[in-house]
């Protein structure tokens, strides 16, 4: 049985991690999703918040956004519009980011308007509390 699993996570600007890992714990739409090697196949959705990986004994913490997650029993690729790692997480302007989303609801907003802004507003928060909650 394998010990390790390839993660691949992509995003609109690129490839944001590529690495063999012993484990992958993924914000999904109905809670956490804990991957080992060996997994069963499965393709589901990811949700705004805190990816953790598991590699060489220590966790690595990334902020993530919606994206489609493709699991096999030795892959984990996923496809996202926003994984940065805490430690790069800009606080001062996820704070921005998080104010604007939240004044523009505030507005009258046609549907579209409302979920384009309730995704940026989504992804401002999972950074906040990914990187309030490590603090890095």
């Amino acid at each position: 049985m394998a010990s390790t699993l390839t993660l691949e996570v992509v995003t609109p600007a690129g490839t944001v991690y590529s690495d063999n890992v012993q484990m992958v714990t993924l914000p999904g739409v109905a809670g956490q999703i804990g991957i080992y090697p060996q997994h069963v196949p499965l393709i589901t959705q990811m949700v705004p918040g805190e990816m953790i990986v598991r590699k060489d004994g220590r966790d690595l913490f990334i902020a993530t956004g919606e994206g489609l997650i493709e699991i096999t029993a030795h892959r984990v690729d996923i496809l996202t519009d926003l994984a940065v790692q805490a430690d790069r997480i800009d606080e001062v302007k996820a704070e921005e980011a998080r104010q604007r989303a939240e004044a523009r609801l505030r507005e009258k907003l046609s549907n579209e308007e409302i979920a384009s802004v309730n995704a940026s507003l989504a992804r401002s928060l999972a950074q906040l509390r990914v990187k309030r909650r490590r603090q890095v």
